[in-house]
C-alpha cells in the first residue's frame, strides 16, 4: 500500500535514526583516533550491536506453533463447567489459564458461561459476590496464578465473611514467568476459602470441580478454589473422563430434640425477640420468618445484613420493653442478652460453627448462649414453626395479639422519628444523604427495583425510608468490611438483575469507587443497566471522625484532621470518570434543587438498558 505524503513511519524513522547514529559513531571513532594522535582523549558511546538495532527497528517474529492439539484437556474442563450451570465467568485474562480461555470461547461458544471481561481480579470476585446474592447461585471467577489470587484476596475475604458462594478457578504452571507459579497455589487464601484442591489429572479435575461446587453451596456457604495446571489445559486428553453427576446435599437442619426445646422456650417466654443476621437466602426464608414472628409475637431486629424480614411489617424493629428471650438466627457471633436485664436467655441457631478456620475468625466469637444449635437456620424454620404451633393454646394466641399490638406501636414511633430526622439539612448544599434516598424513592416505588450496594456509609437511609420486603430489595454489605466491594458487587448484582428487567440502584461512596474504577468499563462494555448515585463527600469520612476523636482524647486541635483523610485538591470529577469509561456521567451536582431532574434522567437511561453515574456532592454522614 502506498504511503501517504507526510505520513509518519515509526520503524522507518528508527531505521534512519539508526543509520545516522552509526555514521556519527564512525565519525566519532575517526575523531577519537585523530584526537588520540594529538594527545586528547575523547569518550564516546559504544556503537549498538546488530541485535540491538534489529530489536529496535524490526517487528517481533511471528508466533507460530507447530503443535496441533484438536482435543485439549481444557475442552473437558469446559464440559464440566457447563454441567455445573454457570451463566457467567468473570476474569482478567492471564497466561496461566490461556488454554481454558480459548476453550471457553471456541469450544464452549462463549455461552453458559459467557465471559465478563474485568480490569482487575478483585473486581471479578466482587462481581461474583454481588451476583450470587441476587441470583442465589454462584458465578465463576478465574484468577491468574499467584498475582491473580493476591489481587483478588480482599474480595475473597469479603465473600467469606458474608458467607456467599463464589466458585474460583486458578491457573497454575505458568512457567514463562516463574513468579506467577507456586508449589501450593491456594495457600495464600486457604484460611478464608471453604475448600481448595489442586488436581493432577483430568479425572481428578472433574471430581474436584463437582466436590467444590457441592461444598460451596452447602450452608455455611463460602468461596472455594480449584487450581488447574496450565499443561493439563493444553495437553491432548485422548479419551475424555466421564463427567460426574451433580447431586446436591440437603442443608443441615437442626435435630428434632433441639427444635422441641426451642419451641418450648419460645412458647413460655413473656417477651421474646428475634435477631436476624443472614437467615433468609431467598423469598421463602422471608415468608418463614414472618410466620414465626407472628406466631410468637416477637419483634425482629432486621439488622443491616440483607432483607430477612419486611421493613414495614409491624414487627420489624426492636419492639417494646426488655426481652426475656433472644433467638439469634445466623448472627455473627453468639449475641447476648439485653443490657441491665439478667433474666434474658439466648438461643443461637447458626451454621457458622461448621466454617471454622485456623487463623481468620471473621465471624465473631463462639456462641454465647443458653442453647446452641449448629444447623442452618432457614432449613430449621419449617420444623420449628410446626412445633410452636402444637404448643399454641387459645390463651397463647390472645397474649400474642396483645404483644404484637404493643410492638407495632413502638416500631411505628421509631419509623416516624427516622422521618423527622430526614428533614434535617433538607435544603442544604452539599446534599444530605437522607434527601438522596427520599428523592429517589417516589421514582422507583412502583417499579421492580433492587438496592445492590452497602448502606452503612450513607446513614442507612434507604433501609429506614424504603419499603423493603423482597429478598433482592437489599443484598447487604461487604461481609468483612473491605473497601473496593461496592462498585464491582453492584455491577455483578445488576448483571443478575438484568434478565428480570429490574432497576438496580447503587449508592456509591467515593472512597470505595477509587479502589476499582475499571469496573465502570465492564458495566459499559457488557451493557449492564445500573443507576449509580455517587455519595461524594470528598473523603474517607469515617477516618476523619476517627482522627477527630483522637485529637479530642489527646486535647489537641481537630483543625488538621483532614490530612490523610480527604480527597480534595484536586477534587475528583466522577461524571467525567464515568464518561472516560464509556458510560453516561451526570454532574457534579451540589444544589439539591438539581437532584430530582438528574435522578429522573438517570432512570430513563437505565430503563433503556444502559449504566449511568450521577455525581452528587453530599454531606459527610446522615
Amino acid at each position: 500500500m502506498a504511503k501517504k505524503e507526510g505520513s509518519f513511519d515509526r520503524r522507518g524513522f528508527l531505521k534512519g535514526a539508526a543509520a545516522g547514529t552509526a555514521a556519527l559513531v564512525a565519525k566519532s571513532r575517526e575523531a577519537a583516533a585523530q584526537g588520540g594522535q594529538r594527545g586528547g582523549p575523547i569518550v564516546t558511546a559504544p556503537q549498538p550491536s546488530a541485535a540491538q538495532l534489529a530489536a529496535d527497528t524490526q517487528g517481533p517474529p511471528p508466533q507460530i506453533s507447530t503443535r496441533i492439539v484438536e482435543k485439549p484437556g481444557s475442552d473437558y474442563m469446559v464440559d464440566v463447567i457447563k454441567s455445573l450451570g454457570f451463566d457467567y465467568v468473570a476474569f482478567n485474562p492471564g497466561s496461566s489459564f490461556e488454554g481454558l480461555h480459548e476453550s471457553l470461547i471456541n469450544y464452549g461458544g462463549n455461552t453458559k458461561p459467557e465471559i465478563i471481561t474485568c480490569c482487575h481480579e478483585e473486581s471479578a470476585v466482587a462481581m461474583a459476590h454481588g451476583y450470587a446474592k441476587i441470583e442465589g447461585k454462584p458465578m465463576l471467577a478465574i484468577l491468574h496464578g499467584t498475582i491473580g489470587i493476591q489481587h483478588a484476596a480482599m474480595a475473597i475475604y469479603n465473600a467469606y465473611g458474608d458467607r456467599v458462594p463464589i466458585f474460583m478457578i486458578t491457573g497454575a504452571g505458568d512457567n514463562a514467568v516463574p513468579a506467577h507459579n507456586a508449589v501450593d497455589m491456594a495457600a495464600m487464601v486457604r484460611d478464608f476459602v471453604k475448600w481448595d484442591h489442586q488436581p493432577t489429572s483430568l479425572a481428578q479435575t472433574g471430581n474436584s470441580l463437582h466436590r467444590a461446587y457441592k461444598l460451596m453451596m452447602t450452608p455455611p456457604m463460602a468461596p472455594v478454589m480449584v487450581v488447574v495446571d496450565a499443561d493439563l489445559q493444553k495437553r491432548a486428553m485422548g479419551q475424555a473422563p466421564p463427567i460426574p453427576k451433580l447431586v446436591m446435599p440437603q442443608p443441615p437442619s437442626a435435630d428434632l430434640g433441639s427444635i422441641k426445646e426451642i419451641a418450648k422456650m419460645l412458647a413460655a417466654a413473656e417477651n421474646p425477640r428475634i435477631n436476624a443476621g443472614r437467615v433468609a437466602r431467598d423469598q421463602n426464608g422471608i415468608t418463614l420468618m414472618v410466620e414465626l414472628a407472628e406466631l410468637i409475637g416477637a419483634p425482629v431486629n432486621v439488622g443491616g445484613d440483607r432483607v430477612n424480614f419486611p421493613s414495614r411489617h409491624p414487627l420489624a424493629g426492636s419492639g417494646s420493653g426488655q426481652p426475656d428471650l433472644i433467638l439469634n438466627l445466623e448472627t455473627a457471633g453468639g449475641g447476648g442478652g439485653a443490657a441491665g436485664n439478667n433474666r434474658v436467655k439466648t438461643i443461637n441457631v447458626s451454621s457458622l460453627e461448621l466454617l471454622a478456620t485456623h487463623n481468620f475468625n471473621v465471624n465473631g466469637n463462639s456462641p454465647n448462649a443458653d442453647l446452641v444449635v449448629t444447623a442452618d437456620a432457614q432449613a430449621s424454620l419449617p420444623a420449628l414453626i410446626e412445633e410452636v404451633k402444637k404448643l399454641m393454646t387459645a390463651d397463647h394466641k390472645r397474649v400474642m395479639q396483645e404483644r404484637i399490638a404493643k410492638h407495632a406501636e413502638a416500631n411505628q414511633q421509631a419509623r416516624k422519628q427516622a422521618l423527622e430526622q430526614a428533614r434535617y439539612g433538607w435544603d442544604d448544599s452539599p446534599i444530605s444523604l437522607a434527601r438522596l434516598a427520599a428523592e429517589l424513592w417516589p421514582l422507583i416505588k412502583n417499579e421492580d427495583w433492587s438496592f445492590v450496594s452497602p448502606q452503612g456509609f450513607i446513614g442507612g437511609w434507604p433501609g429506614r425510608m424504603w419499603n423493603m420486603h423482597k429478598h433482592y430489595h437489599y443484598i447487604g454489605g461487604q461481609g468483612a468490611g473491605g473497601m473496593g466491594y461496592g462498585a464491582p458487587a453492584s455491577v455483578g448484582a445488576a448483571l443478575a438483575n438484568r434478565k428480570y428487567g429490574r432497576i438496580s440502584i447503587n449508592f456509591q461512596t467515593d472512597g470505595d469507587m477509587n479502589y476499582a474504577p475499571g469496573v465502570l468499563w465492564t458495566a459499559a462494555h457488557h451493557k449492564i443497566p445500573l443507576l449509580s448515585v455517587m455519595a461524594n463527600n470528598r473523603g474517607y469520612h469515617a477516618e476523619v471522625m476517627f482522627v477527630q476523636r483522637m485529637t479530642a482524647e489527646r486535647n489537641r486541635g481537630a483543625d488538621k484532621a483532614h490530612i490523610g483523610t480527604t480527597l480534595k485538591d484536586p477534587n475528583i470529577d466522577y461524571a467525567k470518570m464515568a464518561q472516560a469509561y464509556g458510560m453516561t456521567g451526570i454532574g457534579p451536582i451540589s444544589d439539591p434543587k438539581d437532584l430530582l431532574p438528574a435522578l429522573k434522567r438517570g432512570l430513563e437511561i437505565v430503563k433503556k438498558g444502559e449504566p449511568v453515574l450521577i455525581d452528587t456532592i453530599t454531606q459527610p454522614r446522615g
